[in-house]
């Protein structure tokens, strides 16, 4: 557990890790929205490695016009500090509309993730 996310969120995120760590082939909506308040980042969650419950997997937009999926460790963001010295936020009020390929697809058309 950390702060980045709440015990229900991150029981979904390692159920969906599970799931990817046995070979299922899912699309899950992602459970958490994270980001940057002074800076453009977003991260989209889907799941959480089972193996070292820190890994996250889900779609990553830096805000330099090249959102993608990829993996980082909640560790890291929890360290991350922006510029005028805010860390990374969870987007309490963030639900999911659509599975995780729909995010990345519509991310990647409009450059960044829309909603």
């Amino acid at each position: 557990m950390n702060r980045l996310t709440t015990e229900d969120e991150h029981r979904q995120l390692l159920a969906h890790g599970q799931a990817r760590a046995a070979g299922e082939a899912i699309d899950p909506r992602p459970v958490v929205r994270l980001f940057t308040p002074d800076a453009h980042a977003t991260w989209l969650l889907a799941a959480l490695n089972p193996a070292d419950g820190d890994t996250a997997w889900g779609l990553i937009d830096l805000g330099l016009g090249m959102p993608d999926l990829g993996e980082i460790k909640l560790s890291d963001l929890a360290a991350i500090v922006g510029p005028r010295q805010q860390l990374v936020m969870r987007d309490r009020y963030f639900q999911a509309v659509r599975p995780l390929s729909e995010y990345l697809r519509l991310a990647r058309e409009n450059g960044s993730i829309v909603d």
